[in-house]
């Protein structure tokens, strides 16, 4: 009986082991002098630009580079796995552009997304105050209608790039609710103030954004007025919760290469400790979890493409799950690495604290938990089916 010849099969998405390339190339040699110092260095953001990675997602008729939602993943997981603090630029960014893409007037979409897309701009998600994270009702800074525009008055905290942003999208309590703005960084009355000591993600330029009278025109809003909660917000949340699931799956990835590495030349007992029991235990479960996290982002990638309405509950669970499978490796790769681990400027110590910061942003795990929760009841069959798209895609 003649054998059938088979033609190889073209992998969906051709371009991902760039990804990879870009990371090893120009983010992972930077990684330690951006946890020491504090900031993404000017010529990493250029080297973002040029590759086209601040543009990935925005669509290619706005000057971007269209990658759907899976291969968006997986460069999020490389640049995550060499370094978070790149990462959360490339999240918050995104964010702000694709948020842009979604609700922006026509005159927004034309003035912006090309520019975000280059990186001349680049963009900060203001949103969460002093009283207000998890719970968006506690919202206290108020958009005061004036002339053609609103007065912008309160505090923002905790947000990650303000200190390179060139725009914000700010949200202010409209008087019939919450509202998006788009605020240039040199309004008058807009001040950043540097937040130091961070856990985690240190690179991430995290500033307090204070407003005090700041006059913004009315075609500063985006999307509806006095819904950009569940609109605006909404959307880009989404977008950088799968961002930051994506990240943990690479933070868990560089936690398993680390280990393998170390304990490939560390001696205990007469014999590599890679011989070990406890220490194959340990890297098994490393391993699994990082695939299991992997399949997950696909997953909800996959479903992301297709505009799924099961595209939510498999986003919250990718984030939920790879954000405790990034701490769980990280957790081990210290044990592994032992006393060295325990040190700034040693990997292990840096994937330790990123990964808890990971359990925090993008909706809390407790948060999750009740979300995922109310998700499963409300379809709970969806997700039973493995989608196509994952079987053309693997790391």
């Amino acid at each position: 009986m003649p054998t059938e010849t088979l033609a190889p099969v073209a992998p969906r998405y051709p371009d991902t082991a760039r990804f990879r390339e870009f990371a090893d190339r120009v983010v992972a040699p930077r990684a330690a002098e951006i946890d020491r110092t504090g900031a993404v260095p000017a010529d990493v953001v250029q080297a973002l630009a040029a590759e086209g990675h601040l543009g990935a997602g925005v669509a290619v008729a706005h000057g971007g580079a269209g990658l759907g939602a899976v291969p968006l993943g997986v460069l999020h997981e490389e640049v995550g796995r060499a370094c978070s603090s790149v990462r959360t630029l490339l999240t918050v960014h995104g964010m702000v552009a694709g948020a842009v893409e979604r609700w922006g007037s026509a005159a927004q979409r034309a003035d912006l997304l090309p520019r975000l897309a280059r990186g001349e701009l680049l963009g900060a998600f203001a949103l969460s105050e002093e009283s207000a994270g998890s719970d968006p009702s506690k919202l206290v800074t108020s958009a005061e209608p004036v002339s053609d525009g609103y007065l912008l008055t309160g505090v923002k905290r905790w947000i990650s790039m303000a200190l390179a942003a060139d725009v914000l999208l700010v949200f202010a309590r409209a008087p019939g609710g919450i509202t998006a703005f788009l605020v240039p960084r040199d309004t008058p009355g807009l001040r950043v103030v540097p937040i130091d000591g961070v856990l985690g993600t240190r690179g991430g330029l995290m500033g307090e954004v204070r407003l005090d009278a700041c006059r913004v025109p009315s075609s500063a809003v985006l999307g509806p007025v006095d819904r950009g909660f569940m609109t605006v917000a909404a959307t880009a949340l989404e977008f950088g919760r799968y961002s930051v699931a994506s990240g943990c799956v690479g933070i868990a990835q560089a936690c398993l290469d680390a280990s393998l590495e170390h304990t490939d030349r560390r001696r205990q007992g007469g014999s590599l400790i890679r011989d070990h029991q406890l220490i194959r235990r340990l890297v098994s479960g490393m391993a699994t979890d990082v695939a299991a996290a992997r399949l997950l982002c696909r997953q909800a990638g996959a479903l992301r493409e297709r505009n799924d309405l099961a595209a939510p509950l498999a986003t919250w669970t990718a984030k939920y799950f790879a954000a405790a499978a990034a701490n769980r490796a990280a957790r081990e790769t210290v044990q592994i690495h032992g006393a060295a681990g325990c040190f700034d400027g040693h990997p292990a110590a840096r994937y330790f604290r990123d990964a808890k910061v990971m359990e925090i942003i993008e909706g809390s795990t407790q948060i999750q938990e009740i979300v995922i929760a109310d998700l499963v009841r409300q379809d709970r069959h969806r997700l039973a089916e493995l989608p196509e798209a994952l079987m053309s895609v693997g790391r």
